[in-house]
């Protein structure tokens, strides 16, 4: 008798996105004549940077040629990219070994399989609301315990953000192991300063905790006082791992492209105490479980770096950074409580008179045609909450906001 893995049975069926999206589809079967404009979705709808198309065009040409052609990339990720990766690193200040560069499929793959090379005794912590991939990803392992009549599970610290503390997650007053961070936050929009991420570095460095950080939205950050890595922290090499994505910098989302850094002085333990070297495990796990990703797309993701690619790639983000930033003024005007927006393609508001999310979702969807998303899906701390985000169209975005006047 075969035996399934009975912690995926603890996860909903259907990805709390996929829900939304039948939702959506309903709506248009029904209206098939009202145009529905998008605030919620959370993929990219730009179209590739030009020279990223030039290089895709270019690297598939390669592949028709013996003396060019590519087979399986090199587990890590090709050199070429790697190197720029790392120059790009340098031109903030932060020097890291080639050695420590992985890349990877996009961030979200790389973010759950994490895991795999950790111990299931580890206390995770995540914050409150969260992107749901680092909850899913603790309960498929066996980590999150049980379920209680909270809607939280046991042996997760929750790290619980609210208007009370602007959703900055606050230091747990327990000691935990495993620490995911996004900044900037992932539903919220909310940025952590170098002071903020320099408590959560130096409780990881006391409590030899590791820190999962999701900088996927670095490039939306244009404050200084934002550092656009963790390694701009003194002392975040010894305790974090940075997972980076080209999905929402470069439009990557169909192509899935990004890289996972692995410091060389960050350690995991025995039970013993035996420190053992986290890159270790991770080649490991990478060289037994990754082919790599294709040279063609890997080639479209060095574009990114040339100096017209970083052009395109800045247009790009301002334009999404303009639509987020247009939406958080107009909610703002209206008199709502309005987080995010301004160095995060997210917006995160609170509900008018305190209604349940997912009845306000619904509410936009058949009075406006409008389709947010609604803070629960991101967990009981996001109730009462609603997304919307800076990616759909200029016009469709201004048109929304134009519809909420009637």
């Amino acid at each position: 008798m075969a035996l399934a893995n009975e912690n995926y049975l603890k996860t909903p069926e259907v990805y709390c996105f996929d829900d939304i999206e039948k939702s959506i589809n309903a709506y248009k079967i029904l209206h098939p004549d009202k145009k529905l404009l998008r605030l919620g979705v959370g993929d990219v709808t730009r179209p590739l940077p030009d020279e990223v198309i030039a290089a895709l065009h270019k690297a598939v040409d390669e592949m028709a040629h013996q003396d060019t052609f590519r087979g399986y990339s090199p587990p890590q990720g090709y050199d070429f990219l790697i190197e720029k990766t790392l120059k790009e690193y340098r031109s903030i200040g932060v020097s890291l070994e080639k050695e420590s560069i992985f890349v990877n499929n996009g961030a979200k793959s790389d973010l759950g399989n994490i895991g795999h090379v950790l111990g299931r005794d580890n206390i995770i912590a995540i914050a409150a609301p969260v992107y749901p991939v680092y909850e899913n990803a603790t309960i498929m392992s066996g980590r999150a315990g049980n379920l209680n009549e909270e809607g939280e599970w046991s042996n997760i610290v929750y790290l619980h953000c609210s208007e009370a503390n602007g959703f900055i997650p606050e230091l747990p007053k327990e000691r935990v192991d495993i620490i995911y961070l996004c900044n900037p936050s992932n539903p919220t929009g909310v940025a952590m300063d170098r002071t903020e991420l320099k408590k959560w570095v130096d409780y990881a460095i006391e409590n030899k905790s590791i820190i999962v950080y999701d900088g996927a939205y670095y490039s939306y950050v244009n404050n200084s006082d934002i550092p656009l890595s963790i390694y701009e922290i003194k002392g975040a090499k010894k305790v974090a791992i940075e997972v980076r994505s080209y999905s929402k910098i470069a439009g990557f989302t169909g192509l899935r492209c990004g890289y996972t850094v692995c410091p060389s002085e960050l350690n995991a333990y025995t039970l013993t105490g035996e420190s053992i070297p986290f890159i270790n495990l991770w080649s490991r796990r990478n060289a037994n479980y990754n082919n790599g990703v294709p040279y063609i797309v890997q080639r479209g993701a060095e574009a990114i770096y040339s100096r017209k690619g970083k052009k395109e790639v800045k247009e790009l983000v301002d334009y999404y950074l303009n639509n987020a930033a247009f939406i958080r003024c107009e909610l703002l005007r209206k008199g709502l409580k309005v987080f995010g927006g301004e160095h995060s393609p997210y917006v995160w508001f609170k509900i008018p008179d305190g209604q349940p999310s997912m009845k306000y979702f619904m509410h936009l969807l058949y009075t406006y045609a409008i389709a947010g998303t609604p803070g629960i899906v991101f967990g009981k701390a996001g109730e009462g909450y609603m997304r919307f985000t800076g990616f759909g169209s200029s016009e469709d975005t201004k048109e929304a906001l134009r519809r909420l006047e009637m």
